[in-house]
């Protein structure tokens, strides 16, 4: 505690103004270390592709939600099921909602978790980075070690990255009568910008 009432008058204004600007000045520190410390996008690309013997199967969204915590490097992403669209024709668009996905039973699909390397988001640069966490595919969780490139660039972070999901390990089932039109194996495109936003 700061007891200044002892002070003379003409002593006690410069003291006041002292304490005001250092509590301003805390309080103006405070507020920059936070203010972009969450980056999110709600406008995430993300392309599946399944590459068979018989058939090429694309399809996309542009609906992927996320958020990266710079200050904990922890992330979370999300994108519902049912804004992937795309396919060579409707009727396989209802058999990827319907019987693979189960968009109905299943909405979303997400992947949370943390940076593994150390990254400085006050400056820009180029970055590849490991993206450790739980992917969630079809109700499944697996944990995945997932490689990513990081661009900083104008207060924004610009995110990319490729991998395949193997259908097996998210309990998602081929019918026989398809199988050469369905690759074991999905490949996996996320493209994003995140931009920051107070907490």
């Amino acid at each position: 505690m700061i007891v200044i009432s002892g002070l003379p008058k003409r002593r006690l204004r410069p003291v006041v103004i002292f304490l005001m600007t250092l509590f301003c000045t805390s309080v103006t520190m405070s507020q920059t270390i936070t203010e972009s410390v969450l980056y999110s996008t709600a406008t995430g690309n993300i392309k599946i592709k399944s590459e068979a013997p018989l058939e090429l199967i694309e399809a996309s969204s542009n609906e992927l939600k996320g958020v990266i915590d710079i200050s904990k490097k922890t992330f979370s992403f999300a994108v519902q099921n049912r804004s992937i669209k795309g396919f060579n024709s409707p009727l396989q668009q209802e058999h990827f909602h319907e019987n693979y996905i189960e968009t109905t039973k299943y909405p979303a699909t997400t992947f949370k978790g943390k940076i593994i390397e150390q990254v400085d988001f006050s400056m820009d640069g180029k970055y590849e980075v490991r993206a450790k966490g739980i992917l969630n595919i079809h109700g499944v969780d697996q944990e995945r070690i997932i490689k990513a490139n990081i661009e900083i660039k104008n207060k924004l972070i610009l995110l990319n990255s490729s991998f395949t999901v193997p259908l097996s390990d998210h309990n998602i089932t081929i019918p026989k009568i398809v199988y050469q039109k369905i690759a074991e194996e999905v490949n996996i495109n996320v493209n994003a910008s995140l931009t920051g936003v107070k907490k």
